[in-house]
């Protein structure tokens, strides 16, 4: 079945991490590990992986952001800096598209055409891969003018926060809402029709936001509170609203966000499954009385690996299972098309009419 990823950090882990995404993900993994600590795990995701899992749309992140152990070292220290490195990222995902591998879809018609593509021929090894480009975190954005500017640039969806504070708001892991300047990015957005993703806000910023911005809005990479608590966790009040708001809430599959109690580096990858991820697509499913506001969002390649994903997960490609796990729980094969891509195309067919 045709899969819809909504949270892929592919460029940030073809310059920020070295890897050759173009490889198989066993190659990457042989190359890396002869650096013990150097990487993010054993790797899950690349072109090949992606191909093999007939995940044809992804959504694809610019990432301003370094995983240091040091918690100030993550931020770069100029925002200059940062709009600079996102350069990079980009040039990367544009050098794909040169070669064939990707496809920019930035409107309505390229997310047709392509679609109609993969309905037609699938995802053979000379049909793109469609993604759609958004920015986790707006470290990037020097001041809200900057927006309209990558907006010109191909960015269509922006998560204004990510860990910690910025100038704009505060993110995963702090508290307080919206700062001086976050108002302005909010309705700038809104001016120029790029997406708000709520991923990764804090909650007086998530409401704070929704008040503010009227466009449409997802939650790229989300789980639920009620299942693992945590602020990077989605309330049930939050779910509700982003129902409201006819939003599509993506399952991330990192194994601290799927089952409580979790610790990094020491509980047994083998404590978690496929199936542990597949109760908070439930549980979105409870609230909402339908399946039409749930999809992926894997975030399979987020700063970790095979060791901190589900134990039955060897690649991004098993991806596939979530369909098999859906229909043992009587989901029907329409339902499951669309938690799997038919929820994401949708969604984006209504915020870009």
């Amino acid at each position: 079945m045709l899969i819809f990823d909504a949270h892929l950090d592919l460029a940030w882990n073809a310059l920020e991490w070295n890897r050759d995404l173009l490889q198989p993900v066993a190659a990457i993994r042989e190359f890396e590990q002869q650096f013990s600590g150097a990487v993010p795990g054993d790797a899950t995701t690349s072109v090949p992986a992606l191909r093999d899992g007939n995940i044809g749309l992804v959504i694809a992140t610019l990432l301003p952001r370094f995983k240091r152990p040091e918690s100030p070292r993550t931020f770069y220290q100029s925002r200059e800096a940062a709009f600079a490195a996102m350069q990079g990222q980009l040039a990367w995902y544009r050098s794909m598209v040169e070669l064939g591998h990707f496809a920019e879809l930035t409107d309505l018609p390229a997310l047709e055409q392509h679609v109609a593509t993969l309905q037609d021929s699938g995802l053979n090894n000379d049909t793109p891969i469609g993604f759609i480009l958004s920015m986790e975190g707006s470290w990037a954005i020097p001041d809200p003018s900057y927006v309209e500017r990558w907006y010109n640039m191909g960015l269509r969806i922006l998560g204004p926060c990510h860990y910690g504070p910025d100038d704009y708001g505060h993110g995963t892991g702090s508290e307080g809402g919206l700062k001086e300047k976050g108002p302005e990015l909010l309705r700038e957005m809104d001016r120029v029709g790029m997406l708000l993703d709520v991923t990764h806000l804090s909650d007086d910023c998530f409401w704070q936001s929704l008040d503010i911005y009227t466009g449409p809005v997802l939650a790229s990479h989300h789980n639920c509170r009620s299942l693992v608590p945590g602020d990077r966790q989605l309330a049930d009040e939050q779910i509700k609203k982003l129902l409201e708001r006819d939003a599509v809430i993506g399952l991330a599959f990192d194994s601290w966000m799927i089952r409580p109690g979790w610790i990094k580096g020491k509980t047994n990858p083998a404590t978690v499954c496929l199936a542990d991820a597949v109760n908070h697509i439930d549980h979105i499913c409870q609230l909402a009385g339908n399946t039409k506001h749930c999809g992926i969002g894997s975030d399979l390649d987020g700063g970790f690996g095979r060791e901190q994903s589900p134990c039955d997960l060897e690649t991004i490609a098993d991806l596939q299972k979530i369909g098999q796990l859906l229909s043992e729980r009587n989901y029907s094969d329409a339902d499951i098309t669309g938690i799997m891509h038919g929820n994401w195309i949708d969604f984006f067919r209504r915020a870009w009419s």
